[in-house]
C-alpha cells in the first residue's frame, strides 16, 4: 500500500501564544458554565431532571474538581483544597442516578469553590512551562481541562432541554440559509489516508496515533438527514416494520413504546417538538435530532442505504484528494470560525441542512462539524498503537461493541471540543444527546 501524505501539523506555538491560547479556552468554558448554571433557580440546580443526568450543582462542583486536580496538584504541585469531596465528584464512583443522594456542596459553595480553583490556576497559568513532561507539553493539560469543562457545559446543556419548565435559556437562531440545491450525495474515493493524529497538541489519547486506512470507494451523503426525511420513515411505518431493525433495536423500541424522535409528539396532523422548554413545529429542513443509533441504523435501511463507519466519515471530512494529506477539519487548517459551523452554543438549534458552504470540504460534504453528532456503524474501539493518558478512565475502560462512535460535534460543543479526528461515544440507546447522523452507501450498490 502506498501511505498517503502525512496529516497537517499545527504550526509550533511559543510560550505566550499557549498561554494565552489556554486562558481563552478556559475563559470562554467558564463563561458558558456560568450562563448554564445562573439562569434558573436553586431548586433547578439541585434536582436530577433524569435519571440518565446528574444534578447541575454536581457538574458545576465537578468541573471545579477536576481542574484542581489536573491543574493545580498534578501540573502545579499544590497541596489538596478540599481533599474530602475528591470521592463524591469522582464520575466513577457514583453513577449518575445515585448522585442526588450524595452530600453535595449547594450551589453557593459549588459556584465559591469553583472560582477560587480558578483563581490559583490563573496564577498558575503565568508561570506555566509548557514543556518537560507529556502532562504540560504545549500546554496540554490547561487545553484537556478546557475540553472537560466543555464537555460538562453541553451535558448541562442536555439537562436543560430535559428539564420541564417554562423557557430559561434563549440565543439566536442560525442565519436563514437558501434551500440546499446540491447533489444528495458526494463519491468519496477509494484509496489509503491518514486517519488520527500524532500531531495535534490538545488531541486525546483516543485521537491518537495517525496510522494509515484503506478505504473502498463509497457515497456519503451531502448533508445530514432532515426532519422532513425521517418523518417520511415514520410515517411509512418505519417504527412498526421489523425488518427494518435489528433484533437488540426492535426489542428496544417496543419495550420502551418508542414511535419517533424524543421531544416530537403529534397533533393531528402536524408534528411538534419540545425544544429548552419551548413547544414548536418540527422544522423540515433541519437536521433530524435526538435519535438513537438503532433509529438512524432503521432509517438508514429502509431507505436502501446504510450509515458511514468511523474510517468513512473521517475520509469524508479530512481527505483532499488534490494533496493527498488529511487537513485538521473538512474546510481546511484554520480554526473554526463562525462561518465554518454551528458550534459553541451560538444558537440552540441545528442550521438548516446545507447551511455553512464555507465549512464543506473538498469533496463538498457539508456540516461535518457542528449542528449534529453524527451516528457511525463503528464500535468504539483503541487504533493501532493506543496508549491511554493520562488515565485509563478517559477511554479505555470504555472500548468494545457496548459503545458506537459519534463524529462530528453539534451546536452544543464548542471548538476547543471538537475536531477533524475528535472521537465521542455512547450506548446505541442513548436519545437525550444532540445526535443525528447521515447515510451512505458502497459504490457499486
Amino acid at each position: 500500500m502506498t501511505a498517503p501524505e502525512t496529516e497537517t501539523t499545527p504550526p509550533e506555538a511559543d510560550g505566550e501564544a499557549l498561554r494565552q491560547r489556554a486562558l481563552a479556552s478556559l475563559t470562554t468554558a467558564r463563561a458558558r458554565t456560568t450562563l448554564l448554571t445562573s439562569c434558573v433557580e436553586e431548586p433547578d440546580l439541585t434536582a436530577q431532571h433524569s435519571p440518565l443526568m446528574s444534578p447541575l450543582v454536581w457538574d458545576l462542583a465537578h468541573i471545579g474538581n477536576q481542574e484542581e486536580l489536573w491543574l493545580l496538584r498534578a501540573v502545579g504541585g499544590r497541596d489538596a483544597m478540599r481533599p474530602e469531596i475528591d470521592n463524591l465528584y469522582d464520575a466513577f464512583e457514583h453513577p449518575r442516578a445515585e448522585r442526588p443522594s450524595l452530600p453535595l456542596l449547594p450551589p453557593a459553595e459549588a459556584r465559591h469553590y469553583a472560582a477560587e480553583v480558578r483563581g490559583r490556576v490563573m496564577d498558575l497559568l503565568q508561570g506555566a512551562d509548557f514543556h518537560g513532561s507529556r502532562l504540560t507539553e504545549a500546554g496540554f493539560a490547561f487545553g484537556m481541562i478546557a475540553q472537560h469543562e466543555q464537555q460538562h457545559d453541553e451535558t448541562m446543556l442536555i439537562t436543560h432541554q430535559l428539564r420541564r419548565g417554562p423557557q430559561a435559556l434563549t440565543a439566536p437562531d442560525p442565519e436563514p440559509a437558501a434551500p440546499f440545491t446540491g447533489p444528495a450525495e458526494v463519491l468519496v474515493p477509494g484509496g489509503p489516508f491518514t486517519m488520527g493524529t500524532s500531531a495535534e497538541p490538545w488531541a486525546l489519547d483516543n485521537e491518537r496515533p495517525a496510522h494509515v486506512r484503506q478505504v473502498e470507494p463509497f457515497w456519503i451523503d451531502t448533508t445530514p438527514v432532515t426532519n422532513a426525511a425521517y418523518r417520511a420513515f415514520v410515517e411509512d411505518g418505519g417504527y412498526d416494520t421489523e425488518r427494518w431493525w435489528t433484533p437488540e433495536g426492535w426489542t428496544h423500541i417496543k419495550r420502551h413504546s418508542i414511535t419517533a424522535p424524543l421531544f416530537w409528539r403529534r397533533d393531528g396532523a402536524h408534528w411538534l417538538r419540545r425544544r429548552f422548554g419551548v413547544t414548536e413545529a418540527v422544522p423540515p429542513d433541519e437536521p433530524v435530532l435526538h435519535v438513537c443509533w438503532y433509529e438512524a441504523d432503521a432509517y438508514a435501511r429502509w431507505a436502501g442505504r446504510r450509515l458511514p463507519t468511523e474510517t468513512e466519515w473521517e475520509k469524508a471530512a479530512r481527505h483532499d484528494p488534490a494533496t493527498g494529506r488529511s487537513l485538521r477539519y473538512p474546510w481546511g487548517d484554520a480554526d473554526p470560525a463562525p462561518q465554518h459551523a454551528n458550534l459553541g452554543q451560538r444558537h440552540l438549534r441545528p442550521a438548516p441542512a446545507g447551511s455553512y458552504p464555507a465549512g464543506a470540504s473538498p469533496l463538498g460534504v457539508r456540516q461535518l462539524i457542528g449542528d449534529v453528532w453524527e451516528w457511525t456503524a463503528s464500535d468504539f474501539l483503541p487504533y493501532p498503537g493506543f496508549t491511554a493518558f493520562p488515565y485509563k478512565e478517559y477511554s479505555e475502560v470504555f472500548f468494545g461493541s457496548d459503545h458506537k462512535v459519534l463524529r462530528g460535534g453539534s451546536f452544543a460543543v464548542d471548538a476547543v471540543a471538537c475536531r477533524g479526528t475528535f472521537r465521542n461515544w455512547d450506548y446505541p440507546i442513548r436519545r437525550q444527546i444532540f445526535s443525528g447522523f447521515r447515510t451512505a452507501r458502497s459504490e457499486a450498490v
